[in-house]
């Protein structure tokens, strides 16, 4: 899809950045989906590319993804972000794909943790440990990348894999830290986050539950505590896509004008 874009835009009538002069601007002449391929375009613009996709691709009413459905959405994303996300890695797929996700308190990182310095201290800190337990065993050993994981952190609910017992082990270290794309539909909002907790429980009707700040990248929290959202996994195998807000197309250089 990238390729075909970028014959279609060309490289006519853009303006390129030059020492002394203002950072590019968006050109109205030329639709977001002929910029995409260059780069050229804004994270608002990225946001409603995303959302007008989403909105033709994927079915009206929350259900179980076809096989065409779901390459359909993986090629999606990965034409518009540089990322490529799945729906099933290693032979491992989730219940659901697209369904509620939840606020979630913050998780302690290590022994004695607690909200100081957390952007969201109203929304709490969960009483226990999270599912893979403490981040670090100690503050002095809370890394930069550790306490990333726990402010971009989701709950799925692992406990109902269909072969979660039976594979315990194995599933249980698989799904530690794994690495999902987490995309609001409503508003093309997108955020790498990494499964680092269980639940929800099936009787609270969500499917996924997010930190603090997932919540609030995805454009729900404060205002609300739970939204619709699409997760997927991230296949990077060599760890190089950051956690976060994905605000450009990760498989090129993010543009001036951003």
């Amino acid at each position: 899809m990238s390729k075909k874009l970028l014959a279609s835009a060309g490289l006519t009538g853009i303006l390129l950045l030059t020492a002394g002069s203002q950072p590019l601007q968006a050109l109205p002449e030329k639709a977001p989906e002929q910029r995409l391929p260059l780069g050229l375009i804004t994270k608002e613009e990225i946001a409603k590319l995303l959302k007008k996709l989403l909105t033709k691709s994927l079915p009206a009413a929350t259900r179980v993804l076809t096989e065409t459905e779901e390459q359909a959405l993986s090629d999606l994303i990965q034409s518009t972000l540089g990322i490529k996300a799945v729906v099933e890695l290693d032979g491992n797929r989730l219940n659901h794909q697209i369904g509620l996700m939840g606020l979630e308190q913050y998780l302690k990182r290590f022994p004695g943790d607690n909200l100081s310095g957390r952007n969201f201290p109203q929304a709490g800190l969960a009483p226990g440990k999270g599912a893979w337990g403490y981040f670090a065993p100690s503050k002095n050993l809370l890394t930069a990348n550790l306490a990333q994981k726990e402010k971009y952190y989701v709950a799925v609910q692992t406990l109902y894999l269909p072969d979660w017992q039976t594979r315990l082990g194995e599933l249980y270290r698989w799904y530690q830290y794994r690495k999902v794309l987490v995309l609001n539909p409503d508003n093309g909002s997108v955020v790498v986050a990494v499964i680092a907790d269980a639940g929800p429980a099936k009787y609270t009707g969500k499917q996924f539950g997010g930190s603090p700040q997932v919540m609030f990248d995805l454009g729900f929290y404060p205002r609300r505590a739970k939204g619709k959202v699409i997760v997927l996994f991230v296949d990077d195998p060599q760890d190089k896509i950051p956690l976060g807000p994905v605000t450009h197309p990760l498989d090129q250089p993010a543009p001036a004008l951003i």
